[in-house]
């Protein structure tokens, strides 16, 4: 195999970075006297950036999970250049051959490679062959226009205008420092660990197809793209975190943009599609752990459809229920009654089906 040549641009630019933090948080701590209105500046350019990267680059250029107001995607491309992660045009695609190519040596960032070359080590080298771009990305006026300025963008947005709003605060190399060098660091390698870490670390909860994994810490630290083995198998959907309580920060700014009409058409998985490849796993995750007997595994398998069959019938009278109230615009009509009635009884069968399952799946799991 070819030895691929190294690209010195980004090699200096992600080794120089850590080393100016460090030596500029000596000079700053030896020359000045410490505020936290720089670490605040560090904070707005941290979210300004790493939302720009999940909800912009990731969630609404690379995979179209929703569509954005003009405004709002520019906002995107001016903050998520500031991030130094590359144009959109480039990051995107990146990412469309990564999910195409999961785990494979067309991935670019192949995590059966090891952490380091998932993590940093891919982007140290120049690509083999020059990158086609997909014709919605070519399309794009505003993505184009950002690609052909992307270094001038980054610099402007990502450097400069923190160190000037650190000096108008009074101190210039507080601004650069915390605004600029520090923020970049901790930008990048938080972004890096979903491409190495959310591949090593964490649970596969929907699928074992590829090396995703779920992981709650890194979602923390990425604004929710740490569930990433719900995202590498609905790659579609806006959400990474499903339950209200994932901590997922750009869902919740799609959610708050669509709802103030900044954002439309936000893309959902059927819920029943997401119950079904949970089970599955854990259905798959069962029987890996011993060879059971044949009546244990058509038992599991007749819970198994059981459990798929009340969950989908119990979400097609809940939506069959909702269009009715509106048809009827009278929430004591006979027939709003009697269907209220049939979708209690679906979410008994449904929640005792479930109840059943993990009680028999449990029973099994801890006499593996």
């Amino acid at each position: 195999m070819k030895r691929p040549k190294l690209n010195i641009t980004n090699t200096l630019f992600l080794t120089l970075t850590p080393i100016i933090s460090v030596l500029g948080l000596y000079f700053y701590f030896s020359h000045e006297v410490f505020e936290w209105r720089y670490v605040f500046l560090f904070f707005i350019f941290y979210v300004a950036t790493g939302i720009s990267i999940t909800a912009g680059y990731h969630r609404l250029i690379a995979h179209r999970a929703y569509q954005a107001n003009p405004l709002l995607k520019l906002f995107y491309l001016l903050f998520g250049a500031a991030a130094f992660q590359n144009s959109a045009l480039k990051w995107a695609q990146d990412h469309r051959i990564h999910h195409n190519k999961v785990d494979t040596d067309l991935d670019p960032y192949n995590a059966g490679r090891g952490f380091w070359f998932s993590h940093i080590g891919w982007i140290f080298f120049q690509e083999d062959t020059e990158m086609t771009f997909d014709k919605d990305l070519q399309k794009d006026k505003l993505i184009q226009w950002q690609h052909r300025n992307y270094l001038f963008i980054a610099v402007f947005i990502g450097i400069f205008m923190p160190t000037l709003l650190g000096w108008l605060m009074g101190s210039l190399v507080g601004g650069f420092v915390f605004g600029a060098a520090l923020r970049i660091v901790f930008t990048h390698h938080c972004t890096f660990f979903i491409n190495s870490l959310a591949h090593i670390w964490g649970k596969q909860t929907y699928t074992d197809e590829n090396s995703a994994r779920d992981n709650t810490i890194l979602a923390i630290l990425t604004y929710g793209e740490g569930y990433h083995n719900f995202h590498h198998k609905f790659q579609g959907d806006y959400r990474n975190g499903l339950k209200w309580y994932h901590f997922d920060p750009t869902k919740w700014l799609i959610q708050t943009c669509s709802a103030i009409g900044l954002a439309d058409k936000l893309k959902r998985v059927p819920e029943e599609e997401i119950f079904r490849a949970k089970v599955r796993m854990q259905k798959k995750r069962l029987l890996q752990k011993r060879d059971w007997k044949h009546e244990y595994l058509e038992a599991v398998e007749s819970l198994r459809l059981r459990l798929e069959e009340t969950q989908q019938k119990f979400r097609a009278l809940k939506l069959e229920y909702k269009n009715l109230k509106l048809e009827l615009a009278s929430a004591k009509h006979e027939k709003v009654e009697e269907m209220r009635l049939r979708l209690q009884v679906a979410k008994a069968e449904f929640r005792a089906a479930y109840r059943h399952w993990k009680l028999y799946t449990r029973a099994l799991g801890n006499n593996a």
